[in-house]
């Protein structure tokens, strides 16, 4: 079971603080999306609305063509995991499973096939006889993940679940969650501030910031074409390395169009970036993501730069340090590289794969394709 999921124009406040202003979204049926964005953006908040447990000050809800905000939460057709299990200690696996519907007065045969093919789903049949003290932490999280199953609810709500998992626990769960939407085919929601969940899990990831909607596209979109700067840089591992842009040339000949650049740190670039006329340069940046960098020999034409802090990753090598003017740079370099910490390097970068940011903080990239 699945359904759309409208949110029109909804406003959330606190006395005079207003943690969501206006926010309006369409998530399609069997859609996986995920609310991404660092603390107190507000994106718990909104899927706690979406659940009944925050009220809407304004605007509304709709979960399959019908209005759910004004209804009590048991009524929405939703059903969420919290980021702690909140499993009874002294109930076993299955009895944890079957409890909210056991509340709700289902027929005990019902119950048993619920928890049942909500066992099989997580493959975890085999530990229904358990109690929580002796599951590992990401059973737990399975056990809290198939008390929603049960429910065959027509969405569910994932407020940052994997937050309690250990680094190695958190990538196979990441896995499992994956592969159980592709199993249910069910409208999935997920909160997190982890851009690896954001972009491991969601066909669409709504990119939240300081009470609003920033993006939203597919995760390749979001780190290919961020809209904004705040986007760009906070999608992306390592961050995006941004350079002042102290004058524009814009070039509208027939067949030329383009930018010259007079950036901070780089000189003279040129882009097929075409920017508009009233493109505000105070505050403007062109960012470089380092897999678009690369080092070349001393001999060749590029930018120095001095290294403070080698990160061998295995596969690449990511070199951070300073130009010469002093600003931070990250330059990607093969995994086998040598160079160490102390020395200077120089590198290039790919003028096709730019991100220009005007004073505002909106991004411009070339017209795709180009």
């Amino acid at each position: 079971m699945s359904a759309t999921i409208d949110i029109n124009h909804v406003t959330k406040a606190y006395g005079a603080l207003t943690v969501l202003d206006d926010i309006s979204l369409s998530i399609e049926a069997g859609e996986f999306i995920v609310f991404l964005g660092p603390s107190g953006c507000g994106k718990s908040t909104l899927l706690r609305m979406i659940a009944g447990l925050e009220s809407v000050d304004k605007g509304t809800i709709d979960i399959g063509g019908e209005r759910i905000d004004t209804l009590p939460p048991g009524k929405r057709g939703v059903a969420m995991v919290f980021q702690t299990y909140a499993l009874y200690p002294h109930m076993t696996v299955a009895q944890n499973m079957a409890f909210g519907l056991e509340n709700l007065k289902f027929d005990r045969a019902e119950i048993v096939r619920r928890v049942m093919a909500a066992a099989e789903t997580l493959e975890m049949a085999h530990l229904l006889d358990r109690r929580p003290a002796k599951l590992s932490g990401g059973q737990r999280q399975r056990v809290a993940i198939g008390r929603a199953i049960v429910k065959e609810p027509k969405a569910f709500l994932f407020d940052e679940p994997l937050s309690n998992l250990d680094a190695a626990l958190r990538s196979r769960t990441r896995l499992e969650l994956a592969q159980l939407h592709q199993r249910l085919g069910s409208t999935m929601i997920f909160v997190t501030h982890d851009q690896v969940e954001a972009m491991t899990l969601a066909h669409r990831i709504v990119v939240m910031h300081d009470k609003k909607i920033e993006q939203i596209g597919t995760p390749m979109e979001i780190y290919q074409r961020p809209a904004t700067r705040f986007v760009a840089e906070f999608v992306g591992s390592p961050a995006m390395s941004m350079m002042p842009i102290n004058s524009v040339t814009i070039n509208h000949s027939a067949g030329q169009a383009g930018s010259k650049l007079e950036v901070e740190g780089a000189g003279a670039v040129s882009t097929n970036v075409t920017l508009p006329t009233g493109f505000r340069i105070d505050g403007a940046a062109m960012g470089i993501r380092s897999e678009d960098t690369h080092v070349v020999s001393p001999n060749e034409d590029g930018l120095e730069l001095t290294v403070t802090v080698v990160e061998r990753l295995g596969e690449r090598t990511l070199l951070y340090g300073k130009l010469k003017n002093g600003l931070d740079m990250i330059v990607e370099d093969s995994g086998r590289s040598t160079v160490r910490a102390g020395e200077k390097v120089t590198f290039d970068f790919d003028r096709s794969a730019l991100h220009l940011f005007d004073g505002d903080g909106l991004a411009y990239h070339a017209a795709e394709g180009a």
